[in-house]
């Protein structure tokens, strides 16, 4: 028995006792999802990246210690914990979102299919269907980096639940646009209802606060710069991502016009460091390229919240979709050998 547990799971790439621990606290942490809420357990993915960044950049500077140590403590607690089973965002987030779409379907609750704010507490169905869905979650993360695609499988995982729970709770997959195209707004902002009694909008934007071209694009070249200069001091690709996502506290709380920008900082600091041998380490020129990574980031992220979000009934997070989007891009032109590293992706 114990010699089948040591043996290895083809393409995950761990032992089969290694992989049942993983599927055991996947699942519960789809459970504790699915009870916290999706908004709420990425406020916690924040935190714990936010630790985990902070503590290698801090141990990094001390003196006497080995860099590679320092290195492994940064990336264990985010890397195990902040985009683990425990809070990682395919895992907790994604179930989060499953449940919300199952809410959205059941007569039983009053709760929109797009509300990732609402907590489910202890209800067994809910948390069953929490549970599967971290299941899920990690196994598209696992296996989109155990087969080589050279993007942000975390991202990929969040975007591919959502669409499957559309699928499986009989949402529209896309929907149909009542404006103009896919990318018209203005039903929303005439307040146009969908015309099947209900009042719901025949067109429901991600942030009603952040979808205008010119309050993204501003936002973008803002946090964009902040998350190439966070990577700049301290060489974390994450802590400006950890930042942006604990900071989605206060959207929790209801702060006003609060906005989302773990895509755009995450942007910032991969396009620095791709540009940063590319410019001969020119610090000005590193932040000007960190800037255009973080409007690529919240440009995708509005055109994606205006194709796959804004037309059907649950939740498809913009900022996984446009994660994906721009990591897949610096993994084919770093594997063209167009770019000289491919920022976090680890290729």
């Amino acid at each position: 028995m114990f010699e089948t547990f040591a043996l290895q799971i083809p393409v995950i790439g761990v032992s089969a006792e290694r992989f049942v621990v993983l599927l055991l606290a996947a699942f519960a942490g789809g459970m504790f999802g699915a009870s916290v809420g999706a908004l709420p357990s990425f406020v916690f993915t924040g935190f714990v990246v936010l630790l985990g960044e902070t503590a290698g950049t801090v141990i990094r500077q001390l003196e006497g210690v080995d860099l590679v140590t320092a290195g492994e403590l940064g990336t264990g607690i985010t890397g195990s914990i902040g985009f683990g089973p425990f809070v990682g965002p395919h895992i907790v987030f994604a179930a989060g979102v499953a449940a919300s779409a199952y809410a959205g379907k059941n007569a039983e609750f009053d709760v929109d299919g797009k509300n990732i704010l609402h907590a489910f507490g202890t209800r067994p169905d809910v948390l069953a269907i929490g549970g599967v869905f971290g299941v899920l979650g990690l196994l598209i993360a696992r296996i989109s980096s155990g087969i080589g695609l050279p993007l942000d499988g975390v991202a990929l995982s969040v975007m591919t639940t959502a669409l499957i729970a559309r699928l499986a709770f009989d949402y529209p997959l896309i929907g149909t646009p009542a404006g103009d195209g896919y990318l018209d707004m203005t039903p929303f902002e005439k307040g146009t209802l969908r015309g099947d009694g209900s009042d719901r909008l025949a067109v429901e934007p991600w942030l009603p606060q952040q979808y205008e071209w010119a309050s993204v694009s501003a936002i973008g070249l803002a946090a964009g710069i902040l998350g190439g200069w966070a990577w700049l001091v301290t060489g974390s690709f994450f802590l400006g991502y950890g930042i942006s996502a604990a900071s989605l506290l206060f959207l929790q709380l209801g702060v006003e016009n609060f906005p989302v920008t773990h895509h755009i900082t995450l942007g910032g600091s991969s396009f620095a460091a791709v540009a940063a041998p590319m410019v001969g380490g020119s610090e000005p020129l590193i932040l000007v390229a960190a800037a255009v990574g973080g409007l690529v980031g919240a440009l995708l992220g509005e055109v994606t919240q205006r194709v796959v979000y804004s037309h059907s009934g649950t939740h498809v997070d913009p900022p996984a979709m446009s994660i994906t989007i721009y990591s897949l891009i610096l993994g084919v032109l770093f594997l063209l050998g167009v770019i000289p590293n491919a920022a976090y992706l680890g290729l």
